[in-house]
C-alpha cells in the first residue's frame, strides 16, 4: 500500500470498487500520517437528500507502512440509490476532513470546502440484456444511408425528393425564415436490407435507426403517427423484413422513441390541417387535447426549447400514457413487428412516472429488449427539473448514450494529457452500476454532433454560422491527420466497457460539421477502403475476446503511452496508444505518432 490516505478505485482502501447492490458491505480504509495525534476517526455517509450518519473508524493495528497507520470501518448499504461520503478527523489543532482531490484520491483538508465521494448502490435484480454486451452498434440516419431505387407510394407532395444522391443538405431558411428540413435523398428501409452483408462485416451486432415514423422533416423528430412508417421509407412490412433479415445475420434493431413532444403537423395537433382528425389545435374536445400543456388556447402552449412545430406532451397525462406504454400501445406495437428495443430521445426531460412505464413496456415484451436514454452527462448523479434522476438504479433505463467517453476519446486523440482521459473513464467506470456500464452506447459520433474526423482535424466551428460550416472541407493534409487520430479514437472506443457505436459512415472516413452537414449521404462507391478495413479488424478483434463483454478494465500511463487492459478470467486484450505527434518507445519498440499496438 502507498503513502497516500485513501484512493476508492484501490481495493486496499475500499474493498468493493465502483457501484454495489443493495444490501452490500463496503469496508473502507484510511492510512493516517503517525504524527496526527487524532482521538476519533469517523466515516460520514449519507444517501441523497438524507442526514449524514457516522461510522467510528478503528484502528489496524497490524496494518502500517511508513510513517503512516491504518484504521477501517465497514458499511451495509441497505437501500438503492446515490450515497456521499467522506471520512472526519478530531485533533488536538482542530478537525480535519479527507475529501475527494483529483481522480478519487483523497486529500486531507481544514474542511473548508469538502469534496465528497460517490458510492452508487443498484437494486439486487437489477438486469440488462445480455445479447448486447461485447456487440457492437451501427447509427443510421435512415435518409440518408442507402437508397433501395423503389419508389413508394403516399408520399406526401410537400416533400422536396433530391436525385442528387451525395449532395450537400440544404441549409438555407426559406423567405419566412423557416427551415424547412424538407429535403429527402429517399434512404429506405429496403435500402438497409441490401447493406446487412456489409454492416455484418463490420462486425455489427445491433442497428439503431434514428426515428422512422411517419413525420413531416428528414430528422423525423417531429413525429406525425406513432404507428406508422414514413411513407418515404417504406411500409411495416418492410420493417418486419428488416428485422427478420437482421436477426437472421445476428443483428437488432433498436428504434429511437420520441415522446417528450410530437409534430404539430400531426395526427394528434394537427395545426396544418393535414389530417382528418380532430386534433388538439383544432379543438378542445379533441381526444389528444389533454396530451398538451396550452397556455392560451389554441396558439399557446408549451413547446420542445421554444419551437412552435414541437409542442410538448404531457407525459403523466393518462391518456398519452397508456396510448405509448398500455396493454397493445405503441411500445407493444414496434416491439411485435420485430424491434428490439428503444432510444429514448430527451430522456431527461421525461418525467420518472413515463421512464417507469417505459422500462415496464418494454421488459414486459422481453428482458433482452433493451432502452437507451439519451444523457449528455454522468447519468449517475444527474439533475434535472429540480431533482436527482434515478436512471442506472434499476426501475428505468438499461443504459445511456455515454457522451462522456467521447469526450474523453476525442481529447486523447488530438494529444489531451493521459491523467485526465484515465480519470474522465475511472469516474464513469466507477460511478455506473455493472449492468448500465456493460451496455454503455459509446460514440464518437452522433446526428447531434460534427463528424469524428472533422472533430480531430478540422477548424473548431463554434462561434461560425451554418454558411461558414458549409463551406469547410479538410485539406488532404488535414484529412491524414484526422484518419491517423480518428483510428486511434476508435481503437480507444472499442476497448472500453459498453458497446461502440459506429455513426453511419465515420468508418468510411465521412466528414462535416453541425446539423445537417454532419447528416450527409453515405459515400457508397466512393468510401476510404483502407480505414473500412481497419475498422473491420477492430471488429475481428473485439469478438475475439470474451473480457470485451463484462471484464474489468486497467488505465495507466507507461512514460508517454497509454496501455488499456481488459481482463476477465483467463481472457486478457491489451492496447498501447500513442497520442502525440511524435514517436513513443514502448516495451514492444517504437510507436509511430497517433499509432496504436495491440498486444497478441
Amino acid at each position: 500500500m502507498s503513502s497516500q490516505v485513501y484512493h476508492s478505485w484501490d481495493t486496499a482502501y475500499k474493498s468493493v470498487f465502483g457501484a454495489v447492490k443493495e444490501k452490500t458491505s463496503v469496508r473502507f480504509r484510511l492510512m493516517i500520517p503517525d504524527h496526527l495525534s487524532e482521538s476519533y476517526v469517523g466515516f460520514v455517509v449519507a444517501k441523497d437528500g438524507c442526514e449524514p450518519f457516522y461510522v467510528q473508524m478503528s484502528p489496524e493495528e497490524t496494518l502500517h507502512s511508513e510513517g503512516s497507520k491504518a484504521y477501517s470501518a465497514e458499511y451495509r448499504f441497505e437501500e438503492p440509490g446515490i450515497y456521499w461520503y467522506y471520512f472526519k478527523l478530531c485533533t488536538p489543532k482542530g478537525d480535519l476532513f479527507v475529501t475527494r482531490d483529483f481522480g478519487c484520491a483523497g486529500t486531507l483538508c481544514r474542511g473548508e470546502e469538502i469534496s465528497k465521494f460517490q458510492q452508487t448502490v443498484y437494486e439486487k435484480d437489477y438486469t440488462t440484456p445480455e445479447h448486447m454486451k461485447g456487440g457492437i452498434c451501427y447509427q443510421i440516419f435512415p435518409d440518408r444511408f442507402a437508397f433501395s431505387g423503389k419508389r413508394h407510394p403516399g408520399v406526401p407532395e410537400d416533400r422536396i425528393l433530391r436525385s442528387d444522391w451525395g449532395g450537400q443538405p440544404f441549409y438555407q431558411p426559406d423567405a419566412q425564415g423557416r427551415v424547412l428540413n424538407n429535403d429527402y435523398f429517399c434512404g429506405d428501409l429496403q435500402g438497409i436490407c441490401q447493406k446487412l452483408p456489409y454492416l455484418k462485416d463490420l462486425g455489427v451486432t445491433c442497428l439503431y435507426l434514428n426515428p422512422i415514423f411517419e413525420a413531416h422533416s428528414n430528422h423525423r423528430y417531429n413525429v406525425a403517427d406513432y404507428r406508422k412508417v414514413d411513407p418515404l421509407l417504406g411500409t411495416e412490412e418492410d420493417f418486419k423484413q428488416l428485422c427478420a433479415q437482421a436477426k437472421a445475420l445476428g443483428m437488432g434493431v433498436i428504434l429511437d422513441g420520441v415522446f417528450s413532444h410530437t409534430g404539430s403537423d400531426s395526427v394528434y395537433f394537427n395545426k396544418e390541417g393535414r389530417y382528418p382528425t380532430v386534433g388538439a389545435y383544432n379543438s378542445p374536445d379533441s381526444p389528444y387535447y389533454s396530451w398538451y400543456k396550452f397556455t392560451n388556447y389554441p396558439d399557446n402552449y408549451h413547446s420542445w426549447w421554444g419551437f412552435t412545430t414541437l409542442p410538448e406532451t404531457d407525459e403523466c397525462n393518462d391518456s398519452f400514457f397508456d396510448f405509448i406504454c398500455g396493454e397493445n400501445g405503441v411500445i407493444d406495437y414496434w416491439l411485435g413487428l420485430g424491434a428490439s428495443g428503444f432510444r429514448l430521445d430527451v430522456a431527461d426531460e421525461l418525467p420518472d412516472k413515463m421512464l417507469d412505464g417505459l422500462r415496464g413496456a418494454v421488459k414486459r415484451h422481453s428482458g433482452e429488449a433493451l432502452l437507451i436514454g439519451e444523457v449528455w452527462e454522468d447519468a449517475s448523479y444527474k439533475e434535472s427539473y429540480g431533482q436527482r434522476r434515478r436512471y442506472l438504479i434499476g426501475k428505468q433505463l438499461d443504459s445511456v448514450m455515454n457522451y462522456p467517453f467521447r469526450t474523453a476519446i476525442l481529447d486523447l486523440a488530438r494529444g489531451g494529457d493521459i491523467p485526465c482521459f484515465i480519470n474522465r473513464v475511472m469516474g464513469i467506470v466507477e460511478n455506473y452500476p455493472a449492468p448500465s456500464l456493460e451496455v454503455l452506447l459509446n460514440s464518437l459520433s452522433t446526428h447531434d454532433t460534427a463528424r469524428a474526423i472533422t472533430e480531430l482535424a478540422g477548424e473548431s466551428c463554434e462561434g461560425h454560422d451554418r454558411n461558414w460550416q458549409s463551406q469547410r472541407a479538410l485539406t488532404l493534409d488535414q484529412y491524414d491527420l484526422g484518419k491517423r487520430r480518428l483510428k486511434l479514437a476508435m481503437a480507444v472506443q472499442y476497448s472500453l466497457p459498453g458497446i461502440p457505436c459506429i455513426y453511419y459512415g465515420d468508418e468510411a472516413g465521412m466528414q462535416g460539421y453541425k446539423d445537417p452537414f454532419n447528416r450527409g449521404c453515405f459515400p457508397w462507391g466512393h468510401t476510404d477502403e483502407e480505414l473500412i478495413g481497419f475498422v473491420k479488424s477492430l471488429g475481428k478483434w473485439r469478438a475475439s475476446h470474451p473480457c470485451f463483454r463484462k471484464g474489468g478494465i486497467r488505465l495507466e500511463q507507461k512514460d508517454n503511452l497509454l496501455k488499456i487492459t481488459r481482463q476477465d478470467g483467463e481472457d486478457r486484450a491489451c492496447l498501447w496508444v500513442n497520442n502525440t505527434g511524435a514517436p513513443q518507445q514502448g516495451p514492444f519498440g517504437t510507436l509511430e505518432p497517433y499509432g496504436l499496438y495491440i498486444e497478441a
